[in-house]
């Protein structure tokens, strides 16, 4: 096995104790060694295949495979790839959270007269910072999957939140992938109710937050742009921590600056960093931030703590959790 992530010793040290019949090594993703090894631990991958003839088994440090549609790799069908979904599912739900509680009580607002040095006029407090009503609101999540579920479990148990859930498959309710203890809706019965992805427009309507969960696929492609926009209430919030091409940034930037909605937090973008001038910059309803919903201090620890469950299902022969289903892109 061999890992070409920073991972430390006591990390490695986890890996070689779930088994005497493991081989544990680490190298340079550009450098190492790939030919005797059978399951990769990597953020990247070598372009060449013949580097590595007998791969069975790659797990990835990430999340989404989105950026690995046209490898060389990842074409061959015959090697299991896994991800690290849910391993950060908790810190990015609490971003939207954080980013939907900001919106409704108009903190940009607050920070944009704390960089003036005063307070608005008497007159203007009220209309300038009277909040959203967060608690009993609707939130509608696309993409039902890890960070979803965990954001569905803090809005209805914190804020009493009904919950409309979209899926690519909403009949399956149950999520089999990884799930921390205490986190998430794993069995899916937190939504009040379920939405295919071409009922994605009525979802929109009802709700009063919509936040972006959804893995980067051709269908998810441009997923929300300006026909959806106008779908939503002029209320409403919406928030990507997805993936940025699943949303038109032009036309939501628009339907910001026309206040056709009430606001937006964007993480992502389909160019990482956005370029300068970027019309989302231009508009003062906006949280915008470098992709860092899913930072956390832990990451590879609990990115750890998944590759060695993962480790001991392989052994045993048992299912691997996270395994990408490439029909479907995640």
């Amino acid at each position: 096995m061999l890992v070409t992530t920073p991972f430390d010793e006591a990390q490695l040290d986890r890996l070689r104790q779930v088994s005497s019949r493991l081989t544990v090594t680490q190298g340079d993703p550009e450098t190492a060694d790939y030919a005797p090894t059978d399951v990769l631990y990597a953020g990247s991958l070598p372009r060449d295949p013949s580097r590595a003839p007998n791969l069975k088994w790659v797990q990835v440090h990430m999340a989404g495979v989105n950026a690995l549609y046209d490898h060389p790799i990842y074409a061959n069908s015959a090697i299991a790839f896994t991800t690290a979904s849910g391993v950060h599912a908790a810190t990015v739900a609490e971003y939207a959270i954080t980013a939907l509680l900001g919106l409704a009580h108009r903190l940009p607002r607050m920070v944009e007269w704390q960089g003036r040095g005063t307070w608005p006029p008497d007159e203007q407090r009220w209309p300038l910072f009277v909040p959203t009503a967060v608690r009993g609101a609707t939130l509608g999540v696309i993409g039902y999957g890890s960070i979803g579920r965990e954001l569905a479990r803090i809005a209805r148990t914190a804020f009493a939140m009904s919950v409309l859930a979209c899926k690519r498959e909403p009949a399956r309710r149950a999520d089999p992938g990884y799930c921390p203890p205490g986190t998430g809706d794993p069995e899916g019965v937190l939504p009040d109710e379920w939405f295919s992805p071409d009922r994605v427009s009525e979802l929109l309507a009802r709700s009063d937050v919509v936040v972006m969960c959804a893995p980067l696929t051709r269908e998810t492609h441009h997923m929300i742009g300006a026909r959806e926009l106008r779908a939503m209430k002029p209320t409403a919030y919406l928030i990507n921590v997805g993936r940025g091409a699943s949303v038109d940034e032009t036309a939501l930037a628009q339907a910001l600056a026309e206040r056709r909605i009430a606001g937006a937090a964007v993480d992502v973008f389909a160019q990482e960093p956005p370029p300068a001038g970027h019309p989302l910059y231009k508009v003062d309803n906006v949280i915008v931030s470098p992709h860092v919903s899913g930072f956390v201090a832990s990451y590879d620890d609990d990115c750890c703590t998944l590759f060695v469950e993962n480790l001991r299902r392989y052994l045993d022969g048992a299912p691997l959790l996270n395994l990408v289903d490439r029909a479907k892109g995640y």
